[in-house]
């Protein structure tokens, strides 16, 4: 799944998302109002966090006006406020979930497993394509031979690869939606994590196949 962060206090935004990688989410992070606004103005997120004071637009501006655009992706606000007026006001706006600061790391990504639960987009807990299957709890990719634990991005890979079976997926888009689009790694990493995919699923004794389309990108087939 894929988040954004908006938190323009960069020390919190990288233990924030140094914890949802560890549980295996891929976070895009941002520091102002401004570019969490284009940023779900112009992609697909699974859910946000949004801090309320951040600097050129705070993050209920940014839920009203992405709401009003008809964008309904899960948001979690942030605030060091406790006040019941701020909470109304930014479940108002739309907001699915509001976590006042100092909170609980644990706490955050149960809420964040809460929201994209009820967004719909993830309601099957376990992927199932020809004879495999992925958990999303345990990270496991199981066969009648086995079964495997994939690493972080392993799983996203494979989580990418069977929410859209048989449809091409270029390296580049696995490289925005798992890196991040300001990643400065070599796009040529698919590459790598795709060939230990396909040892993870001859080991575990699958007939499934990921299959390259020479310039194109990859997909899974049975």
């Amino acid at each position: 799944m894929r988040l954004l962060l908006a938190e323009d206090e960069k020390e919190m935004s990288n233990a924030i998302c140094a914890v949802l990688k560890h549980e295996h989410f891929s976070v895009d992070a941002v520091y102002d109002g401004q570019d969490a606004l284009d940023y779900l103005e112009n992609d697909d997120y699974d859910g946000a966090i949004l801090d309320i004071m951040m600097p050129k637009m705070d993050g209920i501006t940014v839920l009203k006006k992405i709401r009003a655009k008809g964008i309904f992706t899960p948001v979690i606000m942030l605030t060091a406020k406790s006040q019941l007026d701020d909470k109304v006001e930014g479940l108002d706006a739309g907001a699915d979930d509001y976590l006042t600061k100092p909170f609980a790391m644990k706490e955050l990504i149960a809420r964040v497993r809460s929201i994209t639960r009820r967004s719909g987009e993830v309601a099957d807990n376990v992927l199932t394509f020809s004879d495999i299957e992925l958990s999303r709890s345990t990270f496991t990719l199981k066969s009648s031979g086995g079964e495997e634990r994939l690493a972080n991005k392993e799983f996203q890979m494979m989580e990418m690869l069977l929410e859209h079976p048989g449809q091409v997926i270029s390296a580049d888009q696995f490289m925005d939606r798992i890196w991040g689009y300001d990643t400065e790694t070599e796009s040529n990493v698919v590459w790598v994590y795709i060939s230990n995919l396909r040892k993870k699923l001859k080991k575990i004794g699958s007939s499934v196949n990921i299959k390259a389309a020479r310039g194109l990108g990859y997909s899974i087939e049975s």
